[in-house]
């Protein structure tokens, strides 16, 4: 059983930045980073592999999120720079052993609790 614990959340003016933290409590291949805004589908966000470090994005947040992994650590981040409104969601960290590490939710089988990031106008 792999155990995911996220911090980092917070309010956040727009224009500012926040940095997401997510601790398992094993090493996984893949982790990575979805959100799921109120009334919206959960949708990915970031996510990077074990292996080789290769990471994908969200179109919507490629240049100004970056996910890196310590992987001694089992930690994986997600720094959020140029935040806006629209990135108000509830953050969820995931995590698989697996080799697929694309944006796709069913193919992580860990899921943390969440942390919300709100992000003001």
């Amino acid at each position: 059983q792999v155990q995911l614990v996220e911090s980092g959340g917070g309010s956040v003016q727009a224009g500012g930045s926040l940095r997401l933290s997510c601790a398992a409590s094993v090493y996984t291949t893949c982790m990575g980073w979805f959100r799921q805004a109120p009334e919206k589908e959960r949708e990915g966000v970031a996510t990077i592999s074990g292996l080789r470090g290769t990471t994908t994005y969200a179109d919507s947040v490629k240049g100004r999120f970056t996910i890196s992994r310590d992987g001694a650590k089992n930690i994986v981040y997600l720094q959020m720079n140029s935040l806006r409104p629209e990135d108000t969601a509830m953050y969820y960290c995931a995590a698989d052993r697996g080799w697929s590490c694309g944006l796709i939710q069913r193919d992580f089988y860990y899921w943390g609790q969440g942390t919300q990031v709100a992000v003001s106008s």
